[in-house]
């Protein structure tokens, strides 16, 4: 299926206005008010669930011959037991990418 220019732009603006209309009902309609704590605390574990839902997928992709690269295995290992050992984000994305670079550069 081919799609002409025009509507290829039409699809962009309407998703553009779809997401706009999603994040602003949360945003704009409850943005002001204050939330009860259990709410708040349940939102404090949504980058911990949404950021493992984006990396596994990559890091467990397999390629056309269905082989894992071996060095995003690594690097998720090291992202991990950093982040776990120092308790946060920072540390544990830089460990990740020295490691994924490193190994890189010597395979």
């Amino acid at each position: 299926m081919s799609y002409s220019e025009t509507q290829i732009w039409a699809i962009i603006v309407i998703m553009g206005i779809c997401t706009y209309m999603i994040r602003f009902s949360f945003l704009g309609l409850i943005g002001k008010r204050d939330l009860p704590e259990w709410i708040l605390r349940h939102l404090r574990y949504t980058p911990v669930a949404v950021l493992p839902g984006l990396v596994a997928p990559l890091v467990l992709a397999t390629d056309a011959n269905g082989q894992m690269d071996p060095t995003l295995i690594a690097a998720a290992v090291a992202t991990s037991l950093i982040g776990w050992w120092r308790k946060g984000l920072f540390p544990g994305a830089m460990a990740g990418i020295a490691t994924f670079f490193a190994l890189n550069a010597l395979l």
